[in-house]
This record gives structure tokens, C-alpha cells and sequence, in this order.
């Protein structure tokens, strides 16, 4: 379970997040590339853009759902 005491810094305010515990293996960004990236020098992903439709919503639960260490939180 992500942690919200440790998220990635590059994370934009909102209940979505990505926490430390991320290996950069790029799954929530295939997933939802309108929502997650990597950081710059890839060694984390990161939020840049918080869901604003059901639609997104359901794209950022399926990459949460996916993500194999657990990285990704909602705290919404």
C-alpha cells in the first residue's frame, strides 16, 4: 500500500500520488500517460495530472490496480 508520508515530490496536489517505493517499471504511465510520467532522470513515476471525469478516474484506478510494488495511492 503507497504511503502518502513518502511520495514522490514531483507529485501534483490531489489524492492521487506515486510514493518512493516506485521501480520505474512504467506501467501507470503506459496505463495512463495523461496522468503519470516519469521524473527526469526516470527513476520514479510521478502524478502531473490529477483525474477530473469518471473516465479518468476509472484510467488512474486501473494503473493503480496494475502497479506491481504498490506505489501508487488515493487518498480521495
Amino acid at each position: 500500500m503507497a504511503n502518502r508520508e513518502n511520495k514522490v515530490s514531483e507529485n501534483v496536489s490531489g489524492p492521487y500520488y506515486v510514493d518512493d517505493e516506485c521501480v520505474a517499471c512504467e506501467v501507470c504511465v503506459e496505463i495512463a500517460p495523461n496522468h503519470f510520467k516519469m521524473t527526469e532522470d526516470e527513476s520514479a513515476a510521478y502524478v502531473y495530472k490529477q483525474p477530473e471525469s469518471d473516465e479518468e478516474i476509472d484510467i488512474c484506478e486501473n494503473a493503480l490496480a496494475e502497479c506491481s510494488v504498490d506505489a501508487i495511492g488515493n487518498d480521495g
